[in-house]
């Protein structure tokens, strides 16, 4: 009986090793017999635990009309299994239920037209007020959250994780300062409390979120790889002692770090990883600072780890040579 089923699978897996062999050779063939070929003898990348998917940055925080939806269909040339965002969506920055429903109407009309999923990672204009926050989970479920694909894990972070008392002071600090900018003294700005708080440029992680994720971590011990995402770098902030939890359960384990927020890109080498400030894909920028475009990033996965290349938009063309209009 042993040497029957021995036997059967011998031949099973000679059938599926044959069968395995002729849809390769219908993969790529030619006519050529000799040694002598027209291209070189480099393997071809087709690794079967490859994929591809898209980042792209803030579109807010001085929105600027269309470009937003021209990345939309740059990506769409680009063909990702899948997109990913972080954060600034909307303008925010308000309580009025039905603004902010127009505005999250608008953004998902557009990134609905899409030709992959796109997954959503909340910036400050998305998150700044308690009103904000209770529309995101209405509308998207919840502020933080975690993805397996192809075993390699996504983590999706809130960088405006704070408690209801401390936002609603950051909210009307920040609510100070826009009206300040748009006044006869905008450099008043400049000396008010909001500009003096740590979270303006770094966020913050609560415990929760940080337990939330530690539990993830530990229970995805055996991914390939791992990304996380958010919108504030938080990493910048020596004090967020929930965040240095999250990188200490990474310690031992390959992962890549990307965030938006500063409208500028910028690459860290971090406890020997890759941290990614990206620039924006349709906010406002800065004229002074070089690393300040409009891009998406495309990043290639596969047994080797990612490889990331940034694709600056005026330089993605369609068929006909131009920008996508």
């Amino acid at each position: 009986m042993k040497r029957t089923v021995r036997a059967s699978l011998m031949v099973s897996v000679a059938v599926l090793w044959l069968g395995g062999c002729a849809q390769q050779a219908q993969v790529f063939s030619h006519e050529f017999t000799g040694t002598s070929v027209p291209w070189t003898d480099s393997p071809f990348d087709d690794a079967t635990d490859k994929f591809t998917f898209a980042v792209f940055s803030d579109l807010n925080g001085g929105e600027r009309e269309g470009v937003f939806a021209t990345a939309v269909q740059q990506l769409s040339l680009l063909r990702p299994e899948f997109i990913v965002s972080v954060g600034d969506l909307i303008d925010g920055g308000s309580e009025d239920r039905g603004q902010l429903a127009e505005e999250w109407q608008s953004f998902d009309a557009r990134a609905n037209a899409a030709s992959a999923p796109v997954f959503y990672v909340g910036g400050n204009h998305d998150l700044t007020n308690s009103t904000m926050r209770e529309v995101w989970v209405e509308r998207y479920g919840a502020r933080y959250y975690h993805v397996v694909y192809k075993n390699v894990l996504f983590l999706m972070l809130d960088s405006e994780d704070y408690t209801e008392e401390r936002m609603r002071e950051i909210y009307l600090a920040r609510a100070e300062v826009i009206e300040l900018l748009r006044s006869d003294e905008p450099e008043r700005a400049r000396q008010s409390a909001y500009n003096q708080m740590p979270e303006r440029v770094t966020g913050a992680i609560g415990k929760a979120q940080a337990d939330y994720f530690l539990r993830v971590i530990a229970d995805n011990r055996d991914v390939d790889w791992t990304f996380l995402f958010m919108h504030k770098p938080v990493w910048r902030n020596d004090g967020a002692a929930d965040f240095a939890a999250i990188e200490n359960a990474l310690a031992d384990r390959p992962y890549t770090y990307f965030n938006g927020h500063l409208h500028t890109y910028s690459h860290t080498t971090r406890h020997g990883r890759d941290y990614i400030n990206l620039g924006t894909t349709g906010g406002a920028q800065r004229a002074d600072n070089p690393m300040s475009f409009d891009h998406v990033t495309l990043v290639t996965m596969d047994g080797g780890g990612p490889t990331i290349a940034n694709l600056k938009m005026d330089g993605i063309l369609d068929r006909s040579g131009g920008v996508p209009e």
